[in-house]
């Protein structure tokens, strides 16, 4: 689909048809009940203002894209990390949901060529902006399910956000690693895990301790350090990559003061 303004035929906006916003859905993989809600999702508030009917334009359905859209991502996090807790799948989600994401998607399906814009946003560029682009993304999806229900829109949004889905592999910031896996334990096994001294070398001055990482009999995992809280806060590293996954970082590995 071409990135230029609409053609007009005999002075009419193509861009007023059903039948353009039926191929629209076509493309986009579904048969709308009616079409009307895909126009409206792509006509922006200037294109409305200078028109003498004003047309209903996207912010509403632009709200309700928001809120199904937030939701089906939150549901596909939670099923592909089920170990994190609350705060990471928050970040995750953000990293996910948000302006930039929402416009490189919306420009990958080459939306801004169905936007119906006002004369000033045509001249600026309007189709190329991202907030435009973002904002009709969210009103498509907002415009799908009101025409096709939740699962219609969840696979639109989980074609979409697919690739992006399978690289949301939390990255580590200075939490404590600590707190990280007695969160995960206590919620899968209601235990809380200890920390045993297993080994010291190396004279007074240039101790080495080695620890273990156990919940009940069971070691989960070892770290080493210059200190007893820096070889504790390692073992916690370890087991907490080894659970979820999750991507080390270069960063301070936890906020634990010495």
């Amino acid at each position: 689909m071409s990135e230029e303004a609409p053609r007009t035929d005999g002075g009419r906006d193509r861009h007023g048809d059903d039948g353009y916003f039926a191929a629209l859905a076509a493309r986009l993989g579904y048969d709308p009940d009616d079409p009307g809600h895909l126009r409206e999702a792509f006509t922006h508030k200037s294109f409305s203002n200078e028109q003498t009917d004003s047309p209903p334009y996207n912010e509403r359905l632009e709200f309700l894209g928001d809120a199904v859209l937030g939701m089906v991502v939150a549901d596909a996090l939670m099923r592909r990390h089920p170990d994190l807790p609350e705060g990471e799948l928050s970040r995750l989600r953000a990293s996910l949901v948000n302006a930039r994401s929402l416009a490189e998607v919306a420009a990958a399906l080459e939306l801004g060529a169905a936007l119906k814009l006002g004369r000033g946003e045509q001249r600026s560029g309007g189709r190329k902006k991202g907030s435009l682009l973002a904002d009709a993304y969210e009103a498509m999806i907002g415009a799908l399910y009101i025409d096709q229900g939740l699962e219609a829109a969840r696979r639109r949004i989980l074609e979409d956000f697919e690739a992006r889905l399978t690289q949301s592999v939390p990255r580590l910031d200075d939490r404590d690693f600590k707190t990280r896996v007695q969160e995960i334990v206590q919620r899968q096994s209601g235990r809380t895990p200890s920390y045993v001294v297993v080994s010291l070398a190396g004279p007074d001055h240039e101790r080495t301790f080695e620890v273990e990482l156990r919940v009940g009999e069971a070691v989960m995992g070892r770290g080493s350090g210059r200190s007893k809280k820096r070889a504790e806060r390692a073992a916690a590293k370890q087991v907490y990559l080894a659970m979820t996954g999750a991507e080390d970082s270069d960063g301070p590995p936890d906020a634990d003061p010495e």
